[in-house]
């Protein structure tokens, strides 16, 4: 069972963060509760597993990039932890996480780089490939952007 500011706390994070030095902390006060106890509360919903994981959206085509390519590497499953912090290094790369992979597609981790051209992401693929070690990779190319939503547990007043 979910107390109500728990079910409260799991709506305000279902929404876009506060672009701020301490979105929490806007939050909180938008819940009437402070900074601490939002924190905890989602600290206890994590530990008790119904939180499972925070997600980030980023809309590239709004930030000012021209180009973003999805990287799909395949790397040695025992080094991926290793890879994975080498290539999420790299300042141009904004998500990189490791999936499961199929026959049919054998790459197991993701990084997404954003870069002013193609060229300049293709340079920026080359240069985490040498620096990590990985020459089985392919990049794909945004050419769009599909909408982009996520799932809604409990609705908020903005959203009735």
């Amino acid at each position: 069972m979910l107390t109500d500011i728990e079910k409260k706390i799991i709506a305000s994070i279902q929404q876009d963060m506060p672009i701020t030095e301490r979105p929490y902390l806007q939050m909180a006060g938008r819940l009437g509760i402070s900074e601490n106890t939002l924190m905890e509360t989602l600290r206890r919903l994590c530990d008790r597993g119904i939180i499972r994981r925070f997600g980030a959206t980023l809309r590239h085509q709004r930030t000012g990039y021209r180009a973003n390519a999805m990287a799909a590497w395949r790397v040695p499953e025992n080094r991926i932890d290793e890879i994975g912090a080498v290539m999420a290094s790299f300042r141009q790369v904004s998500h990189c996480y490791r999936r499961n992979p199929t026959p049919r597609w054998p790459y197991n981790l993701y990084t997404m780089i954003h870069a002013d051209d193609e060229a300049a992401c293709r340079d920026t693929a080359r240069a985490m490939a040498l620096a990590a070690a990985v020459d089985d990779y392919a990049l794909l190319f945004s050419r769009e952007e599909l909408k982009k939503t996520s799932m809604i547990y409990f609705a908020t007043d903005d959203d009735e």
